[in-house]
């Protein structure tokens, strides 16, 4: 008898184990708010990641998204999409507060995460991606719009088992494939939490959106809650599957740690805005073009350097038309020729053209939060000609000329002789009496030039025999 109960504790302790090993409860842990309110780029998933890893390794209960954006770039989406994925805590996304949304890659990450909220008044959706290469108008569909077919030219005919009354899908081959990618993309996260794949399919193909309360019936999030108290509360108790495994998450009196922004994100954020990364190259090439025409002044050339430096990092994390980038640099060098030669011509004005149609196109993106201001791009078309025809200019013709000042300027000088003299003598420079000497005999008031400087004793020949 005694065995069988001992064997029963023994089994009940297994199984008990063994429940805990697949269901593990997060209690007594911190929960983690981080809030994400604006475009999506570099700087915003350096930040993410990055806290998201502390997270992880303070062990919290619960990762938090606050999230309000209007979308952001694909390749920083991904990168966060691909550490909430991984994470072994669980990470929920709330879009609020009131009147927020989650608009574009905001959608995927809605999406993509192990819990997906939203407050009342939000709304999530319009996931079409925006074209790419700068074109004025988006190449795939927009809320509302029905896009024509192509019609066939006149010649083609349909392969057999077609049917010959179908319309080939619209859009380039490139706008397909882009659109087709990022469907499948946005079904496989939508797969892998059970939400709607249909509707996932729909945002990104004709721009769909919803608001909060027809996005919960639509099972595209999970729950509605009026703010974090009330998702918290709502959350407690609820069973989360992570990559590691299932977690019972128990929310009662939670410890919220707010993540603030620390100085690397800020100077990532500042360095990766467009009209900012712009700047730093403008000034690197001003600085070093300067460093060239004044060697050893090495205050523009240490400024160019790091200012190139930055901009070159900045410009690595956005999305950059090198053809832009190259255009800039060759309107800057057209512009630093025109300095050589004569009058304001063909290089100066092929320059300002170059610079100005590159700084346009040097954004390989419509989105609206990465496109460069064209008052920053005038003014600085503006400064552009205007130091390097008239500055530059300046600088170039004050080397060419005659020296007026020291010792150099006293050679080929015109002075007058005081006295007759034979070998040596005092003539008249510039208002001054000086010593002179001459290898022939010289009258009072003959001009002489000066060809050669000894001390204080200026060697002279008659302008004569010039």
């Amino acid at each position: 008898m005694f065995r069988r109960i001992a064997r029963s504790i023994l089994w009940i302790g297994l199984t008990a184990i063994g429940c805990l090993s697949q269901t593990a409860t997060a209690s007594g842990k911190p929960v983690w708010l981080l809030e994400l309110d604006g475009p999506i780029g570099p700087a915003t998933a350096d930040y993410f990641i990055s806290n998201l890893k502390d997270a992880e390794r303070a062990d919290a209960a619960l990762f938090v998204i606050q999230l309000d954006t209007p979308g952001g770039l694909d390749h920083s989406m991904r990168d966060m999409i691909k550490a909430i994925l991984a994470s072994t805590v669980p990470v929920a996304t709330y879009v609020a507060p009131n009147g927020s949304r989650a608009a574009s890659a905001g959608t995927y990450l809605l999406y993509a995460s192990h819990i997906a909220a939203m407050a009342p008044a939000t709304n999530v959706g319009s996931s079409t991606p925006v074209s790419i290469g700068g074109g004025d108008e988006s190449p795939f569909p927009m809320p509302g719009s029905r896009p024509q077919p192509e019609q066939p030219r006149s010649g083609d005919k349909p392969a057999d088992g077609d049917n010959k009354d179908s319309a080939p899908l619209p859009g380039t081959a490139m706008e397909r494939k882009v659109v087709n990618d990022s469907v499948a993309y946005i079904r496989g996260v939508a797969q892998l939490r059970g939400r709607n794949v249909e509707w996932a399919e729909k945002t990104v193909r004709e721009a769909a959106n919803l608001p909060a309360s027809d996005a919960l019936a639509a099972h595209v999030i999970d729950l509605i809650a009026a703010d974090l108290d009330d998702l918290l509360a709502k959350l407690d108790g609820r069973s989360v599957v992570t990559e590691t495994a299932t977690l019972a998450l128990d929310l009662k009196d939670p410890q919220i740690k707010r993540v603030v922004p620390g100085w690397r994100y800020e100077l990532l954020a500042l360095i990766t805005d467009p009209n900012v990364a712009y700047i730093l190259l403008m000034i690197g090439i001003y600085g070093l073009i300067l460093e060239f025409y004044h060697p050893g002044s090495a205050v523009p050339g240490v400024v160019g350097v790091i200012c190139l430096l930055l901009a070159g990092y900045a410009l690595q994390m956005l999305p950059v038309n090198y053809a832009g980038l190259a255009l800039i640099v060759v309107g800057v060098g057209l512009m630093v020729a025109e300095v050589f030669t004569p009058g304001f011509g063909v290089l100066g004005i092929g320059g300002a053209v170059s610079f100005v149609i590159g700084s346009v196109i040097l954004m390989d993106t419509d989105l609206p939060g990465y496109q460069i201001s064209m008052s920053v791009i005038a003014a600085f078309a503006v400064s552009s000609v205007a130091i390097f025809v008239f500055v530059v200019g300046a600088a170039v013709r004050s080397r060419r000329a005659k020296v007026v000042t020291g010792q150099e300027a006293i050679i080929g000088a015109a002075a007058v002789v005081m006295d007759d003299f034979s070998g040596t003598g005092m003539v008249r420079l510039h208002g001054e009496i000086w010593q002179a000497a001459s290898r022939v005999p010289l009258t009072k008031g003959t001009k002489v030039r000066i060809v050669r400087i000894d001390d204080l004793v200026l060697t002279v020949e008659p302008q004569e025999s010039i």
